[in-house]
């Protein structure tokens, strides 16, 4: 009997905009050191590549440096404040669920694949009310690899009782591209999300720039 179609996506910048939580943590760590706050404009494009990542450059835009010592702190305190206040601002883009729910009622397989630590990502997918939708979630410490290795989306695939072979991938930024491209998996983009360039730069197979245009792009790719 065939595997189920499985489809897999990123979370942040993907599924949901959590860059209105994102930033207000990042400043209310920095604030701490008297620096001035930064603006999503200034992070978003690049909260795609983690905690440390933003916090580096709230301290570049500040003019600041950030002995290492310091920035584990700061990520330590970071982790703190966001596990409390993860949903506050962030919503889902719209026609995320609607298109989730289509996937669903056609017998498709759904994942998430996230660079987000798993249990901030399965309460961040929780409180946005889809958890049950997905059946498997992985995120950056659920194995001793994390996207771009291909094994994370591998696994996330066979944990949703899915096929590699008849698996798409949707993503946001170059990180998540490269995953699927490294697993020999199409992929999807979003352009709406979190990256540096125009994610269609970095070729994935097409980009969506709403989710009613989802199903349609898979069901072609899938071809």
């Amino acid at each position: 009997m065939e595997s189920r179609p499985t489809i897999i996506f990123d979370l942040d910048g993907t599924l949901a905009d959590t860059i209105h939580d994102l930033v207000p943590c990042i400043n209310r760590v920095i604030e701490r050191q008297n620096l001035t706050p930064v603006t999503t404009g200034q992070i978003g494009p690049v909260s795609g590549k983690g905690v440390r990542t933003m916090l580096k450059l709230a301290y570049t835009i500040n003019d600041k440096p950030l002995p290492e010592p310091l920035l584990s702190q700061h990520v330590e305190d970071f982790m703190v404040d966001y596990w409390h206040n993860i949903c506050v601002d962030t919503v889902m883009y719209e026609g995320t669920e609607a298109v989730l729910q289509q996937f669903h009622a056609n017998d498709w397989l759904l994942g998430v694949c996230t660079n987000k630590p798993i249990e901030m990502a399965e309460k961040l997918l929780h409180e946005l009310g889809i958890k049950p939708l997905f059946s498997s979630i992985t995120g950056a410490d659920s194995f001793a690899f994390r996207k771009p290795d291909p094994r994370h989306l591998i696994k996330t695939i066979e944990l949703a009782g899915g096929n590699a072979r008849r698996a798409v991938m949707v993503g946001d930024t170059q990180t998540d591209i490269l995953t699927a491209r490294n697993a020999n998996i199409p992929v999807v983009a979003v352009d709406f999300g979190y990256t540096e360039q125009p994610v269609a730069t970095f070729n994935p197979d097409t980009t969506i720039s709403h989710y009613s245009q989802l199903f349609a792009a898979v069901a072609t790719i899938m071809k």
